[in-house]
């Protein structure tokens, strides 16, 4: 068996947080240089102090010190000092339980949209011998995974 590290190139993280057909995890190095893989839950667009920020929810897939198997951590948008986007863990617990709080209302609003069409098209059931189209669309943007604990 080889131990091969595989290899990671570095790629602008909005382009991965914004494309909504990425399914692959998320691998970010921390300060030690360990790799840790993510899921990406949600991407929220959220305002604090006046100012837009955008935010990422993402779930661990590796074990980290402090967080259980069913937390998420809130990381904001930010950009280097060369102009690069990068993401960083939200440290405001306020803004972090606010960030939690709006994807909340989001994932409820996207649920009730989703009863709302299943109703629909059941009401509006085709006759058996008209042709129908079946279409279908995506509600939100946004993943769901386990429910983070809140204290």
């Amino acid at each position: 068996m080889e131990n091969k590290k595989e290899e990671l190139q570095s790629i602008d993280i909005l382009d991965v947080l914004l494309d909504q057909d990425n399914k692959d995890p998320i691998i970010l190095v921390d300060e030690n240089d360990k790799q840790l893989s993510f899921e990406q839950i949600a991407v929220i667009p959220y305002e604090v102090r006046k100012e837009k920020r955008l935010y990422c929810v993402l779930k661990p897939l590796d074990k980290i010190d402090g967080i259980a198997d069913d937390e998420a951590i809130v990381f904001v948008v930010d950009q280097d000092k060369d102009g690069n986007s990068i993401i960083k863990v939200e440290e405001d617990e306020e803004v972090a339980i606010a960030v939690f709080d709006k994807y909340y209302d989001l994932l409820e609003e996207a649920q009730k949209e989703e009863k709302k069409e299943a109703k629909t098209k059941v009401a509006t059931k085709p006759k058996s011998d008209e042709k129908t189209k079946t279409t279908t669309k995506k509600t939100a943007s946004t993943k769901v995974a386990g429910k983070p604990k809140k204290d």
